[in-house]
């Protein structure tokens, strides 16, 4: 079973993500993590991918997808796998699903996250993370001793200012929303899921999605 997750910012993808994967028995996939398992093990793509990096470009889709295509060919994903964060672009979709198609793994569905963005604000700008440790924190104001007793103090990061986050909401409605629609225009499944509730009520209703 091969899942995809797809939302805004703040829907709560990789947290629900960890928690589907532990639930279903399947690791959770996101594109930062086989990236950096490919640079680390220098694997062909993996140089590719750096020699890009250290011209300050972007790693192009087909290195992305080769190294994800590597990556759920792998024995650790042999039963299915939780991507998140590996589509935000048709091309994206396209090149999934036409790898998927080489690996005879079905795409078992999509998961999209729906919520409003006066919640996303509300939940991103309540964010703050230690200025020392990098441990986040949700509902703590800036300035507030970090826990781990390290002297550090919370902040906000810049891009969890409510101005910031409103950008990143419209940038996603331009370039990645429409995907969805694509997965749809497809005969992909796609299930939207109401994303606002406790983290139990929202994996409920994901796992209904996926019939479990």
């Amino acid at each position: 079973m091969i899942i995809v997750l797809m939302g805004p910012p703040g829907a709560g993808k990789g947290t629900q993500g960890e928690r589907l994967a532990a639930r279903l028995d399947i690791p959770k996939v996101a594109t930062g993590d086989v990236l950096r398992a490919a640079l680390k093990a220098g694997t062909p793509l993996g140089l590719e991918a750096k020699r890009f990096m250290d011209a300050g470009d972007l790693v192009p889709d087909r290195v992305i997808l080769g190294i994800m295509k590597e990556a759920l060919a792998a024995p650790a994903q042999k039963n299915g796998a939780i991507l998140d964060g590996v589509v935000r672009t048709e091309a994206q979709a396209s090149g999934l699903l036409g790898m998927l198609a080489e690996l005879n793994r079905p795409l078992g569905g999509v998961l999209a996250f729906d919520i409003e963005d006066d919640e996303l604000v509300r939940r991103l700008s309540g964010r703050t993370t230690c200025d020392t440790c990098q441990t986040p924190y949700t509902g703590r104001e800036p300035g507030t001793p970090c826990d781990k007793g390290d002297g550090g103090k919370l902040v906000r990061r810049a891009d969890d200012e409510p101005a910031a986050i409103r950008h990143r909401l419209e940038v996603y409605r331009k370039q990645t929303r429409p995907v969805i629609d694509w997965f749809e225009q497809h005969k992909a499944k796609v299930v939207h899921l109401n994303a606002v509730g406790s983290l139990d009520d929202v994996q409920a209703r994901a796992l209904k999605a996926l019939g479990r």
